[in-house]
């Protein structure tokens, strides 16, 4: 089994591979310090604040030297709009193979027909597959009249000319406190401007997808797009279902599979759970859980790849030739049986924090996990989302508040806490210690207290105890001691 490229211990086989990537860190900051010291200070303290606190984001994790590596070459410094072979630059042909490699693992990785790895984020990947579906599904009259706009300028007037003018712009995705992502439609984003949007929910009881008024409130709307995928939704998805309702109503289904892409490469998520053979498009983050460079994919059915290859000059302007090598490697590196361990390992552990808080007396939307979120509800705190991701940042545990369905206090304040398992599997977390989390976590709830104010402002106010942020900080230092990041790096 290949070692894992994070985790590796100095001592283990491949040490001296943590001693080139250390001087080579070295060599490097040395460079950046002679230009601009405060930028070098600032790289070193981060590592240095990764390394002694308990990151629990759901969608950070930690990339491999040779991914982080990848990313500070000379590649940043060529422009190769068009895609591959039919660039708008000459000298794009080392580009061209970059691209090349990054496709073909994606392809290969995820089983599917067609890959697209320019997108440089999510957010991006998801205008690519929207406007992709639209030139495909939708023959649009001129729009000359508003050509001349700058889209910042366009008011809701013009929005909703231009969606009449598109014919069927219609779009079903899952709504921002049910679990969904801001560019599943929620009104301010692009997504939520480009289409006549609606949201489907949860269960209000349990929480848990509906398959069955999901279907109905398609029947309904009659969408273009159904999107699938989460970003704060710990269950797993049918998406053998979802196909079923869009093909009902004559929808193109698009799955934002960006959080478990991960469990999709590492063949936990399988059968009806793997959304790539029943997508018609199907996009991604390449972070988060596939534990690469910030960037994302488009993978889609035969249909629509000439469409989504037009994602350069459509919504995208030049590719980051060096982020997409950075892909290209740390898709190899998914290719390996030891990323299938870490990504079981990832949903493993995820059901041991889950299970720690619970027999704490901690209440989780929809009482459990059965991927790599767990969402906590800290209203039985007493606590908004703000004051209790504040807090728990003041010990040294870093998440970020999250919506839960129905939430009383808004996407702002929130009521809940989201809590990911893949960074710190990726340092070689346990159960035993994903139970210790747990602890640790209801330890500062448990000690935090909210100001009498139960509006405006006052919803992010709070005190920690005397000695909690201390105490925490403590016994996590032993946990991360134990379990070290990029062992044998030293800057």
């Amino acid at each position: 089994m290949t070692a894992d490229p994070v985790t590796a211990s100095s001592a283990a086989p491949g040490a001296e591979y943590a001693d080139t990537a250390s001087a080579a860190y070295q060599a490097a900051l040395q460079v950046i310090e002679s230009v601009e010291p405060r930028i070098a200070a600032a790289t070193r303290k981060e590592l240095a604040d990764q390394r002694d606190s308990l990151k629990l984001i759901a969608s950070e994790n930690y990339a491999s030297p040779a991914v982080l590596l990848t990313m500070g070459t000379w590649l940043s410094d060529k422009y190769a709009e068009g895609t591959i072979g039919h660039r708008f630059y000459a000298g794009c042909q080392n580009v061209d193979v970059v691209e090349s490699v990054a496709a073909e693992h994606a392809r290969e990785l995820f089983g599917a027909p067609y890959a697209y790895a320019q997108p440089h984020s999510g957010i991006d990947a998801n205008l690519v597959a929207f406007w992709a579906i639209l030139a495909t599904r939708v023959e649009a009259p001129g729009l000359a009249e508003l050509g001349a706009k700058h889209v910042n300028d366009l008011s809701e007037a013009d929005w909703e000319s231009l969606r009449n003018k598109l014919g069927n712009q219609r779009l079903l995705g899952m709504s921002l406190d049910a679990g969904g992502h801001l560019t599943h439609g929620f009104r301010p984003n692009i997504s939520g401007k480009m289409f006549h949007q609606r949201s489907y929910g949860t269960d209000p009881e349990t929480g848990l997808l509906d398959y069955d008024k999901l279907a109905a409130a398609a029947r309904e709307f009659k969408p273009l797009i159904l999107v699938g995928g989460y970003s704060a939704y710990p269950r797993r998805v049918n998406f053998a279902k979802l196909r079923e309702i869009a093909d009902e109503v004559g929808a193109t289904l698009m799955v934002d599979m960006a959080h478990f892409a991960g469990l999709v490469a590492g063949k936990v998520f399988t059968g009806d759970e793997n959304p790539v053979p029943f997508a018609h498009v199907t996009t991604t983050t390449t972070h988060k859980s596939l534990r690469g460079p910030r960037g994302g994919l488009v993978l889609a059915q035969p249909e629509y790849s000439d469409a989504v290859d037009k994602g350069c000059p459509m919504v995208l302007g030049g590719p980051l030739s060096h982020v997409m090598a950075a892909k290209a490697v740390a898709l190899a590196e998914a290719r390996q049986p030891s990323f299938q361990a870490y990504a079981q390992r990832v949903a493993d552990n995820a059901k041991s924090l889950a299970e720690g808080f619970l027999k704490r007396g901690a209440r989780l939307v929809t009482g459990g996990t059965d991927n790599h979120i767990v969402l906590l509800d800290v209203t039985s705190f007493g606590l908004t989302g703000r004051q209790a991701e504040s807090a728990l940042l003041d010990a040294g545990v870093v998440t970020n508040r999250n919506s839960i369905p129905a939430d009383p206090n808004g996407a702002w304040y929130t009521s809940g806490i989201r809590f990911g398992t893949p960074a710190l599997t990726t340092r070689g977390f346990g159960a035993a210690e994903f139970d210790r989390v747990a602890e640790l976590v209801v330890d500062v709830l448990n000690n935090t207290q909210p100001t009498q104010a139960s509006s405006g402002p006052s919803k992010a106010k709070y005190t920690l105890a005397d000695g909690t942020a201390e105490r925490i900080h403590a016994a996590s230092a032993e946990m991360l001691a134990a379990n070290p990041l990029y062992p044998g790096l030293t800057l």
